[in-house]
């Protein structure tokens, strides 16, 4: 039985459905050991001397057709429970481990890639769900079947019986030989699905680029390397698992064979009047009795062929549920501490005290020593080069990441005594990327609140000044934006993405480099929109041209990680040098474009 600490509350959960699909099975077990012994009792009645009893062949035939009506009924009842049971346990674990994705810090997807992630969520649940399922009906089919059958044969004739459990012993023999080797085969084809996964869901992800650069070719090739090995890895798993079931089948079908050859003689020997004697015991056969022992051993067949697959089934079931554990058991580094804070009518103000910060895996510190308060409600911009930390300095204020404690303070709490979720709820977050689900736009812009009114979604639509575009599309606000928001220019990505987060109305606001992809009127117009209608409510405007946070209350200049200075836009003219010299290049380059008209 599959055993673990993810899944062992499921058999206390689903133990109905196991209990009665068990007891399906025992009992159509049960009922089947009749069919042998009626078709032996109509042989022996046909081969007998004198002329058949029809009534009783009528009535055993009669018999027959009882036994196949039990037994497509048990089987329906089996199906039902124990199928049933593998899918919710599947079900089950698959919710856990998508709540578990959810819990997961940001470092933990640096460091693991998506399609192994995608492979723990479909072959690794399909193999436990197959085992739960099916194993459990191999299980105990091998081992009700198989005593049940055992015992009639014994019965029957001892010393055939015995000679009949050898494939039985010989699987058992090679089973456990083999098993831990086909653990290892599977465990690498598992390896080898992730690597399959991964190099699908990047160049998927990054079809763009790859036809804009025009790779198709060489991506091919490089995906039939990846491909290749998979298929070898695959090929190798197949051959062993052919194999071992091969072992199996040719040692069933020697001693059927075998069976048959001496039965034939056992029971042409008694009706000669010389039955055989083997080892001091007669074996007196007739033809009905060899039918049955015949019948009884067909039945044995498939409790030992189930033997022989369940080794292989447990093997690669064992070998999933272990990937599945790991990923649940993996750390969650960002979570709610003890008696934590609920953030509540927040005024925005915001403080870093000395604040640091290295990313998972790095020594390289991102951000150095910050110091510097927010003022609640105002409306602060943030520049500074390629790499200076402006994303980092954005990315933890949506606590995303964890701090040493008192490094960043949010309406003088400290932001690692919060609630995860109530810093989440106090701040509505523009990333970089502008990502945009595969819905409607008005769909997306509702998103932080599902029960928006339409004029909501419009009065945020003309905050990101992205009103006019939605309007002149065919469908609206019902236009389906596509995967990542591909129907959408750069641009309305992110005026969406600023209309979804102006939407939230939380008490901060962040555009992490949010107006990048627009021109300078529309930009202009979501600043008069950000002064007008978050006034008194805290806007941190990250941003890599000094025009756009110019005319902002304060700027905050960062240099490689440091802070450099947090003034006035005038003030930074005369104590920044960073700042100075962005202005410049910035002014510089209006220039040559005005020539080059």
């Amino acid at each position: 039985m599959l055993l673990g600490k993810y899944i062992n509350k499921y058999y206390a959960r689903y133990w109905y459905f196991f209990l009665i699909g068990i007891i399906a099975l025992v009992s159509l077990d049960y009922v089947q050991l009749f069919e042998p012994e009626f078709l032996g009792r109509i042989v022996d009645e046909l081969s007998g001397e004198g002329e058949p009893d029809r009534n009783l062949i009528i009535s055993l035939c009669g018999k027959l057709l009882i036994v196949a009506g039990v037994m497509f009924a048990g089987r329906m009842a089996w199906r039902y429970t124990l199928f049933n049971a593998s899918s919710r346990i599947e079900a089950g674990l698959r919710r856990e481990m998508f709540l578990k994705a959810e819990r997961l810090s940001q470092g933990y997807y640096h460091t693991t890639k998506t399609g192994s992630i995608m492979s723990w969520f479909t072959t690794d649940l399909e193999t436990i769900e197959e085992y739960t399922g099916f194993g459990t009906v191999q299980m105990v089919d091998a081992f009700f079947l198989g005593i049940l059958v055992i015992v009639k044969m014994f019965r029957l004739d001892w010393a055939l019986a015995a000679f009949s459990m050898i494939p039985m012993i010989l699987i058992i023999v090679w089973g456990g030989l083999v098993e831990k080797f086909m653990a290892l085969k599977w465990e690498q084809r598992q390896e080898e699905y992730d690597r399959l996964y991964d190099f699908t869901q990047e160049n998927f992800t990054g079809i763009r680029v790859i036809k804009a650069f025009v790779k198709e070719t060489s991506e091919i090739h490089a995906f039939a390397k990846v491909a290749k090995k998979n298929r070898d890895v695959n090929v190798s798993f197949v051959r062993v698992s052919v194999l071992f079931d091969t072992v199996i089948e040719l040692i069933i079908a020697v001693i059927l064979s075998l069976l048959l050859g001496f039965g034939g003689w056992f029971v042409w020997a008694k009706t000669t009047g010389a039955p055989v004697s083997v080892f001091g015991h007669t074996i007196e056969l007739s033809a009905g009795e060899l039918i049955t022992f015949i019948g009884y051993f067909d039945l044995l067949i498939w409790p030992m062929i189930a033997l022989g697959s369940l080794v292989t089934m447990l093997s690669r079931a064992r070998t999933s549920l272990k990937r599945v554990t790991a990923f649940l058991d993996a750390r969650e580094d960002v979570k709610d501490p003890e008696n934590a804070v609920v953030l509540d009518e927040v005024r925005g103000e915001i403080e870093f005290k000395n604040c640091s910060f290295s990313y998972p895996g790095s020594d390289a510190k991102v951000l150095d020593g910050i110091s510097l308060k927010i003022e609640a409600g105002e409306t602060v911009g943030v520049v500074g080069r390629i790499g200076s930390g402006k994303t980092t300095l954005a990315t933890l204020l949506t606590r995303l990441y964890n701090l040493e404690p008192g490094m960043l303070f949010i309406d003088g709490h400290d932001i690692m005594d919060c609630s995860v979720a109530s810093v989440r709820k106090s701040v509505a977050l523009v990333p970089q990327d502008s990502f945009l689900f595969s819905s409607t736009v008005g769909e997306n812009i509702s998103f932080a609140s599902g029960e928006a009114s339409k004029e909501e979604i419009e009065e945020a639509a003309a905050f990101a000044d992205v009103a006019d575009n939605i309007a002149g599309f065919r469908d609206g606000y019902d236009t389906v934006t596509g995967e990542r928001g591909v129907t959408l220019s750069g641009g309305q990505k992110q005026r969406v993405a600023i209309a979804r987060a102006y939407l939230k109305q939380s008490p901060v606001m962040i555009l992490d480099d949010s107006v990048s992809a627009v021109d300078l009127a529309t930009e202009e117009t979501i600043l008069d929109n950000i002064r007008e209608k978050r006034a008194g409510r805290t806007t941190v405007v990250i941003a890599s041209r000094v025009s756009t946070v110019a005319h902002l209350s304060r700027i905050i200049v960062l240099a490689d990680g440091k802070l450099e200075a947090f003034d006035t836009h005038e003030n930074l003219m005369k104590i920044s040098p960073t700042y100075q010299k962005m202005v410049y290049l910035q002014e510089l380059e209006k220039e040559v474009k005005g020539g080059a008209r």
